[in-house]
């Protein structure tokens, strides 16, 4: 991909020079921090060339360091495939401001999904039954419970520098669409709240049916009760993945996670996450959220914008024109 092969590139990059420098701050919203990133900083149709990174930023520190000066804030998807490692979580210190913010999306396993085996910690995979070895995938109903220990475990080790440093903002725990509200299913979130106490948790649903009307009050209520965000988005209507967008803030965080609207490829097979989000938001659809992001900035001490349309500069370019947008209203 190069910036001539697609008319949203140049159209995303004409728009973000005219806020270019609008989200390099947090914003001060009455008394509430609302910090403005993006979920990736390596997407490849994001890192080609012409596209977002100058030309001179062509290593994986250099690309982190520009990032890093334009947004106070980044998610990081690559711990839901892998668990993290505190060599890497400590270059990140080194590479970026100590203001800057990582968010982070907890390990498929710890949401109760499945992981390829191959990408465990080889001490982990050592310790699997014969059977579990053998297998491509496996899940968490399938992991002996001391080794499930192994995985939380590894995970907090393994972003412990960056809570050290005091730039580990939240972990994300994104549940799949086929995990509706049960009490097993909560049970489930509760124990991520006891196995990752005193971080702040963020919790963003994929099934509708949390949201609708005989679950809703219950469903914040359990949220609130456990002090844990409940993750406020806006994506694709219509579906029985889609989730409203319902502005409630249940801790005194709060994130908002920016999905598109792309209803053609939000449920579609084979499609490659980029593919998925590719939606550039024109302003109106972003000023729908002003009032929102308002409304959750006086209830919580933080919140986190996310934007996870992260195909080319799509997700840049919105992150800016939303800032300046509440920088003024701030």
């Amino acid at each position: 991909m190069n910036s001539g092969s697609d008319p949203g590139v140049d159209q995303a990059r004409r728009r973000a020079a005219t806020v270019e420098r609008a989200a390099a701050e947090p914003i001060k919203i009455g008394d509430g921090s609302v910090r403005i990133g993006t979920a990736s900083w390596t997407d490849p149709t994001m890192t080609a060339r012409g596209v977002f990174f100058p030309e001179g930023a062509s290593t994986a520190e250099e690309r982190l360091q520009h990032y890093a000066g334009l947004f106070p804030l980044v998610e990081v998807d690559s711990t839901y495939y892998a668990l993290p490692s505190p060599g890497l979580a400590e270059l990140w210190v080194e590479r970026t401001p100590p203001d800057f913010t990582f968010d982070f999306k907890a390990h498929a396993l710890m949401t109760g999904q499945g992981t390829e085996t191959k990408r465990l910690p080889k001490v982990i995979r050592e310790s699997l039954p014969d059977l579990l070895k053998q297998k491509p995938r496996i899940y968490l109903k399938d992991l002996p419970a001391v080794l499930m220990d192994e995985v939380w475990a590894a995970f907090r080790a393994g972003l412990e520098p960056l809570a050290a440093s005091g730039q580990l903002g939240s972990i994300l725990l994104q549940y799949p669409s086929w995990f509706f509200p049960s009490s097993a299913n909560r049970a489930l979130i509760e124990v991520a709240a006891e196995r990752l106490a005193g971080w702040q948790l963020a919790v963003e649903f994929r099934h509708g049916a949390w949201l609708n009307e005989k679950n809703a009050e219950q469903t914040l209520r359990f949220l609130r009760d456990r002090s844990l965000a409940f993750v406020m988005v806006d994506e694709p209507q219509g579906f029985r993945s889609s989730v409203p967008p319902v502005t409630a803030v249940t801790s005194d965080f709060a994130v908002v996670r920016f999905h598109g609207r792309n209803r053609e490829t939000w449920e579609a097979k084979g499609v490659s996450p980029a593919e998925r989000f590719r939606y550039l938001y024109d302003r109106a659809e972003l000023d729908e959220w002003v009032p929102r992001i308002k409304q959750a900035a006086a209830e919580a001490s933080n919140t986190h914008i996310l934007m996870n349309n992260c195909y080319a500069n799509y997700g840049t370019t919105n992150a800016r024109e939303l800032a300046a947008a509440l920088t003024e209203l701030g």
